[in-house]
């Protein structure tokens, strides 16, 4: 067992969810909801109220699975913000670092889900989770966790800066799962990659930072700046995983091609189910199973974390090559 920061969003997600209104039409690589048009009102099937956002996720797969896990966020004194704190002592995850906004509302995002191809756009106000200023490095001392997981928070470089430095003054390892406002700080982020131990990118984010169109050649030049673990994740395609100190690789598929329900917090999923195998003596290929199943869990309900796994199933194997670099 570890002791585990997550600092990141906290959000309550409502979710409507509809089967023909909002289906999804694909125009060329994307889909949109074809048939919602201004002006109209339509009768969707169903309303579903969950919590979610890249901090909450992550808390959640620590606890699941034994982890001491401590949640650092934003919310406000509201009754989304108060659903949140419910959630998070049901799942046994430590909220006492969870500050009260009192100049915003609890973060929402308003999910529009198609229940028959799991296709979703996510309308967000940010609310409390825009800023993470307020956050303080120095409640680091006293939690003195093992591992600092980062998701996004909203491009604040500065932030992050304070919080990596007093992490390594620490000997807090550094997991880093970098959001789109960091990718447009470029070369700012870049600097911050030297402090992080583990990285997991998707593939069209790391395209951002540096050239490749092969997973492979992303690979190549992200390890110039990571000096741990990188992971370049490519939706169904599955992804690439390097531990460069033991010069071990590898291409992974998906665990399982299953219908997809929801595919919110799935990156969280895969991410944070890194970690928690890891911190809990998984091996590196081992970790990376855990992972996919932690992703391809969640996608199979509706919700970002309902689906997140305990540590104590039993999994299959999945395809997966070591390669050499």
């Amino acid at each position: 067992m570890a002791r585990i920061v997550s600092l990141g969003a906290a959000l309550q997600n409502i979710y409507l969810i509809d089967h023909d209104d909002l289906t999804s039409t694909m125009m060329g690589d994307s889909a949109i909801f074809g048939k919602i048009v201004a002006g109209g009102k339509y009768e969707i099937d169903r309303i579903k109220y969950e919590i979610g956002g890249g901090g909450i996720n992550s808390a959640i797969t620590f606890a699941r699975n034994g982890h001491e896990s401590i949640l650092m966020a934003n919310i406000a004194r509201d009754e989304a913000g108060d659903t949140v704190i419910s959630a998070l002592d049901r799942e046994g995850v430590d909220s006492s670092y969870v500050n009260n906004s009192v100049f915003r509302t609890t973060g929402t995002s308003v999910i529009l889900l198609d229940s028959n191809r799991g296709e979703r756009t996510i309308l967000t106000y940010p609310g409390a989770s825009k800023k993470f200023d307020n956050l303080k490095e120095d409640d680091l001392e006293l939690i003195q966790p093992d591992w600092l997981h980062v998701t996004s928070v909203g491009g604040d470089i500065e932030l992050l800066q304070r919080f990596f430095k007093k992490a390594h003054e620490l000997g807090t390892k550094i997991m880093f799962n970098p959001g789109i406002k960091e990718f447009e700080r470029g070369s700012e982020l870049i600097v911050l990659l030297s402090e992080v131990d583990v990285l997991i990118v998707n593939k069209a984010e790391a395209s951002l930072l540096v050239p490749g169109t092969l997973l492979t050649e992303i690979m190549y030049h992200l390890e110039n700046y990571v000096p741990g673990i990188v992971i370049v994740t490519d939706g169904v395609m599955g992804g690439i995983a390097g531990k460069h100190s033991e010069k071990e690789y590898y291409r992974f598929g998906i665990y399982e091609d299953v219908k997809v329900q929801d595919v919110t917090g799935a990156g969280s999923a895969f991410s944070s189910g890194f970690l928690a195998a890891y911190a809990n003596g998984k091996n590196f290929h081992d970790s990376l199973v855990f992972a996919s199943a932690n992703a391809t869990s969640v996608v199979k309900s509706v919700g970002a974390n309902g689906g997140i796994l305990t540590g104590n199933e039993d999994l299959h194997m999945m395809p997966m090559q070591k390669l050499t670099f």
